[in-house]
């Protein structure tokens, strides 16, 4: 149709008209699956009649109004006050072109559709051992800011990860309630920068009620970094330095409110963990795209054989196998250190301080303290007052201004 005539009907009649400039098709790129020897048919259905004889219809002007504009979304500005059916099968149509799997648009993309949808988009994320998925995709997972669920358990966050900054971020942080970051070689000073946002300056995490640190290298001193998650109800400390025992329980108590659960819970079971939302597809597509990768790249002869001489592709693909295995396994054989919040009937709140006289210290003390603690381990003991809700300078270590800096 480069160079053919268009006519119109108009008001019953049929005219050519010849001053109309159609929009040439798009150049075939990766997120589009268009073979460029075969003619567009995006604007017809195909279909049979009684006879057996092939017949087709043109779409509906919805039909090819919402293809042109799946096509060029990162042309749109905005899409709130749409309804959600029109936001759903847009969405469709530009999973279906792909257009999520070119780099350049899909966090735009993706951005523009939760802004304007948000949960529906995508209400919970399972990267459970696919720290290549996470690494590969950080500006369009940073996107989904309306999270209620996020599995990162074995990505190989380390202590200083991108992803954290995104965690405490004031967006997703209303919203996000299940955390996951067992397995990620964490340790008490990434627990601490984690949770420095909202310790120092009041944002980040702080609707969180469950969160899974097992099976880092954390020991029970980092736990005080906790007691700043005013709603947590559920803690997973197993596999970590953190040993069981009567003072870790008596530990956790007072700064936690939490009690020791003698059966496990079934909320750190990982087959109730999934990706549900528009984007589930999305980021299939993303794992298959990015496993099909090398096979679609030609490699010179010469390049081929060093690399199956020197064995690195098959060292890779042990190395990306190991490490998710290795965290099963030690998830499957490791001691569970389960917490949670006790019920409301519970007399564990009034037995853990009985030797307190004043009323106001009836009250558990974690309600109170709402503020990072000393280093020293007396100062349970000494249990000050109450501490204000402007936080002094002289609470602050040099750790924490070097972190609060850093922001």
């Amino acid at each position: 149709m480069d160079n053919e005539t268009v006519f119109v009907r108009e008001r019953g009649k049929l005219r050519c008209v010849s001053d109309i400039v159609l929009a040439q098709p798009k150049p075939v790129t990766s997120c589009r699956r268009t073979n460029p020897f075969v003619p567009r048919k995006e604007h017809f259905v195909f279909t049979y009649n009684a006879e057996g004889s092939l017949r087709y219809t043109s779409k509906s002007l919805f039909d090819i109004t919402l293809l042109f504009v799946a096509d060029n979304i990162h042309h749109v500005d905005s899409l709130v006050g749409f309804p959600e059916q029109i936001g759903d099968k847009l969405f469709a149509a530009a999973e279906e072109n792909r257009v999520f799997l070119n780099t350049d648009i899909s966090p735009q993309a993706l951005k523009l559709f939760s802004d304007a949808y948000g949960q529906m988009v995508l209400g919970s994320l399972c990267l459970r051992n696919r720290f290549p998925l996470l690494h590969e995709r950080i500006d369009e997972i940073k996107t989904f800011h309306s999270l209620k669920s996020l599995d990162l358990f074995g990505c190989r966050l380390g202590d200083d990860h991108e992803i954290f900054q995104h965690l405490t971020t004031s967006s997703l942080a209303s919203n996000l309630i299940q955390l996951f970051i067992g397995g990620n070689s964490l340790s008490d000073v990434g627990l601490q920068r984690l949770t420095a946002p909202i310790r120092m300056m009041k944002k980040g995490l702080d609707c969180l009620q469950l969160l899974d640190i097992s099976h880092n290298p954390i020991s029970d001193r980092a736990l005080r970094y906790l007691t700043c998650l005013p709603k947590l109800e559920q803690l997973d400390v197993s596999g970590t330095s953190v040993k069981l025992g009567t003072g870790l329980k008596t530990t956790i108590r007072k700064l936690l409110g939490l009690s020791y659960s003698e059966k496990p819970l079934d909320t750190f079971d990982h087959s109730k963990c999934k990706t549900e939302g528009w984007a589930e597809q999305v980021i299939n597509q993303w794992e298959t795209n990015s496993a099909q990768m090398p096979k679609q790249r030609k490699i010179e002869e010469s390049r081929t054989s060093a690399l199956h001489f020197f064995g690195r592709q098959k060292f890779l693909k042990k190395v990306l196998k190991a490490a998710p295995q290795a965290c099963e396994n030690e998830e499957a054989k490791g001691e569970r250190l389960h917490f949670c919040r006790p019920a409301a009937n519970s007399p564990i709140p009034e037995k853990q301080v009985p030797h307190k006289t004043k009323s106001h210290q009836a009250e558990p003390c974690w309600h109170n303290i709402k503020k990072r603690q000393h280093e020293s381990e007396g100062c349970d003991s000494s249990c000050p007052s109450p501490p204000t809700k402007r936080l002094s300078a002289s609470a602050l270590t040099s750790e924490d201004t070097d972190l609060l800096n850093s922001y």
